[in-house]
């Protein structure tokens, strides 16, 4: 994924984005830091083509995202976020989404793989149970469970998961992480993401500030540079740590 001069706009003359510069490797796990405001979800909404550029392009594999049908661009990424969409049916065809091509048991043994099948045989029906309008019969960590593994069985290419494990609860935590390191497996991850783990892992990190990358790098390349991520680890991260030890 390349982004080449891009310059972006939700209102005329008041750009969020700032001459994006950016390559992502085939099968690279990339992170996206920065404060509120700074960008980051922006571009995932252009890697969608929810907006489309003014300035500047994107390619994927070396074709302007522009140039590929558009249902075949979303097709190949799967997008994990905060508000996940669930209709009135069962688990399997809120994970399915309709598709006949993908079976019960695709779905059982892609549940085993990334450690939630048990998470969903405890439920009455299994992968039967209706979980109701925008899953109100789920806790919002187990909506989270079900869009990972509806991620997981599409086989996507790109897997963006915009902040997907920010609100959930304790108990589900390492079973996300779980979930999170078997999703991001040989395949190109963009990661927008406030746990501490998940950053310093990442092949390189995009440090955003105002719309601009301000760094790009490993963790450990960019605590020795001393300069913006590090001011984020230290006011973010650390704080974060010291209250976990604590309690």
């Amino acid at each position: 994924i390349k982004f080449e001069k891009v310059f972006f706009s939700y209102v005329k003359d008041n750009n969020v984005l700032n001459d994006i510069n950016l390559t992502i490797n085939k099968g690279e796990k990339i992170a996206i830091v920065g404060a509120t405001g700074s960008g980051k979800s922006t571009i995932i909404k252009l890697i969608l083509r929810l907006y489309d550029l003014e300035n500047g392009e994107i390619k994927i594999n070396n074709k302007n995202i522009k140039n590929y049908k558009l249902s075949d661009l979303r097709s190949s990424i799967s997008l994990v976020n905060q508000d996940i969409f669930l209709f009135a049916d069962s688990i399997f065809k809120n994970i399915t989404l309709f598709n006949e091509k993908i079976s019960k048991k695709e779905v059982e043994k892609a549940a085993k793989n990334i450690g939630v099948l048990e998470f969903i045989n405890k439920l009455p029906g299994g992968l039967n149970y209706n979980v109701k309008e925008r899953g109100v019969m789920l806790s919002e960590g187990q909506r989270q469970i079900i869009s990972f593994l509806r991620a997981y069985v599409s086989k996507p290419k790109i897997l963006i998961l915009d902040e997907a494990t920010s609100s959930i609860d304790s108990k589900t935590e390492e079973l996300m992480q779980f979930a999170t390191n078997k999703l991001i497996q040989d395949r190109t991850s963009i990661i927008i993401a406030h746990r501490l783990s998940t950053i310093i892992s990442a092949d390189k990190i995009i440090v955003m500030k105002a719309g601009k990358i301000m760094e790009i790098g490993s963790h450990s390349e960019l605590i020795i540079r001393n300069g913006y991520y590090k001011k984020l680890y230290e006011v973010q991260f650390e704080k974060k740590e010291l209250f976990a030890e604590i309690f």
